[in-house]
């Protein structure tokens, strides 16, 4: 039955010869604290490869064997998601037979799913075994994340197929950079256990092998789900670009019209507004209506071709 233990009893246990214990330890560890690696590099025999992890710029996901020890990096949404690309955290792994270590700087949403289920008394047979369950909790987390925004994919949609779509190119920006972010990141996951069990630690239980390689595939699929969200979130935006394109071009064009039917006026207005001599029909009786009349007509005839030319 798993139980806590605080870092002493961990040590203590760690230091007992392995045939004198059963089961495994699992540390889960905060390194937004200044001392936990100092505290792990004091008391923890880590490959180096691990501690390397931490500070290294690129956080893809991936799975290395080095020795007897497996180590992941993985990425995970923090507790509190909203959407948001920077919403997605690391966190650094390390398995051997007796020993799992978990590190993180934020709060992430599986990795405290897992440990609260394993509080609660869920059994974990082996540190692969953890591996799997952290595997399929991601999978449901993210499984949840593509039905939200593919709820809210569809609302706009059904907006945009309504004509009622208002300020929503924001809203699927953020939703394609979120899609891309976590794709970036998550996408090597699968490629890196599929080479893994192709040659597993000798450790590692037939079984275990298994459910992981089942866990990779699931989670494979939650990724070519996340991919074709993202394609449609980009035909969508592309959509939605070519129609605020048509609106510009006709109100565009409305203005043209505008500005060439006022022309006939201005130009006869302008000629008849000079202060010169000679004006024709400026001592007429009936100047004034046979100008309107040669404005009127100049400007029905632009009008027509104009509406023509915009029905065409």
């Amino acid at each position: 039955m798993p139980h806590s233990v605080d870092a002493a009893e961990a040590l203590a246990w760690l230091a007992l010869p392995p045939e004198q214990t059963e089961g495994f330890i699992w540390l889960h560890l905060n390194l937004s604290q200044a001392s936990t690696e100092r505290w792990i590099r004091e008391h923890l025999s880590l490959p180096e490869a691990f501690h390397e992890s931490l500070h290294q710029a690129s956080r893809s996901s991936r799975v290395e064997q080095e020795g007897d020890a497996l180590l992941a990096v993985m990425n995970d949404v923090l507790f509190e998601f909203s959407f948001e690309a920077t919403d997605i955290s690391t966190l650094w792994v390390s398995l051997e037979s007796r020993l799992v270590v978990s590190a993180r700087t934020r709060p992430l949403r599986s990795i405290d799913r897992l440990r609260d289920a394993v509080k609660k008394g869920e059994i974990l047979r082996s540190p692969v075994d953890l591996m799997v369950r952290l595997l399929s909790l991601q999978v449901k987390v993210l499984e949840q994340i593509v039905r939200d925004a593919v709820i809210e994919v569809d609302n706009i949609e059904d907006r945009l197929l309504a004509e009622r779509l208002q300020n929503r190119r924001v809203n699927l920006g953020a939703l394609r950079r979120v899609m891309v972010r976590l794709q970036r990141l998550l996408a090597p996951e699968p490629a890196a256990l599929f080479r893994l069990l192709n040659k597993p630690p000798h450790w590692v239980a037939e079984q275990d092998v298994v459910d992981l390689r089942q866990s990779t595939e699931e989670f494979a699929a939650v990724l070519n789900d996340m991919s074709a969200l993202q394609e449609r979130i980009k035909l969508l935006q592309e959509e939605i670009a070519a129609r605020i394109n048509e609106q510009d071009n006709r109100s565009l064009f409305v203005l043209t019209v505008v500005t060439v039917l006022a022309l006939p006026f201005n130009i006869i207005a302008g000629l008849l507004g000079m202060n010169v001599g000679g004006i024709p029909l400026a001592q007429h009786a009936h100047g004034f209506w046979i100008v309107v009349a040669i404005v009127a007509v100049f400007t029905a005839t632009v009008a027509f071709f104009a509406l023509k030319r915009w029905r065409s």
